[in-house]
């Protein structure tokens, strides 16, 4: 199986996924990644154009509703289930030292502090207590560490660092 890992940065960022119809007129509910809805209501459009927010609320449970200028009934609403909503990477707003995108570290080779080559990350997760890096070894096996100072004491454009101690499978 071989990956493409190519350090090129994705043009396009999924800030939220469509998960189905909010009512008849044509709503959706919206799945989010990342801040929430203010994050979201930055964008005047998303999906290179193809979708034009005219209302995002916050629903109280982590999601938010949405009513696009491109979709009147609920037929279509259901549609479009399971559509990310993207922005283009130089949309977003730049970052404070210390923060980062997901889709930033995705892709990226990860190496220990003794310079053992680990793999890449996959993935990032957040299951309440702070993100968590999903590395893949080269042998297929995957570990997960999480991104605190401790576990990852540096990462940028190329490359992610685990301190050795956090790689015992």
């Amino acid at each position: 199986m071989a990956h493409d890992h190519s350090v090129t940065p994705a043009p396009e960022i999924t800030l939220a996924a469509i998960i189905g119809a909010h009512g008849v007129t044509g709503e959706v509910r919206l799945k989010l990644f990342g801040e929430g809805v203010a994050a979201l209501k930055q964008h005047r459009v998303f999906n290179g154009g193809a979708l034009t927010p005219t209302k995002l609320k916050d629903d109280g449970k982590g999601g938010a509703i949405a009513r696009f200028a491109e979709v009147t009934d609920r037929t279509a609403a259901e549609a479009l289930r399971g559509t990310t909503l993207t922005v283009p990477r130089t949309a977003l707003p730049p970052l404070a030292k210390g923060e980062y995108y997901y889709a930033d570290l995705i892709g990226l080779p990860a190496v220990s502090t003794s310079d053992e080559a680990l793999g890449y990350c996959v993935a990032v997760e957040n299951f309440g207590a702070g993100d968590v890096l999903e590395i893949e070894r080269p042998d297929g096996k995957r570990f997960m560490v999480p991104m605190t100072l401790e576990a990852v004491p540096e990462w940028g454009p190329s490359r992610i660092v685990i301190d050795a101690a956090w790689t015992e499978a």
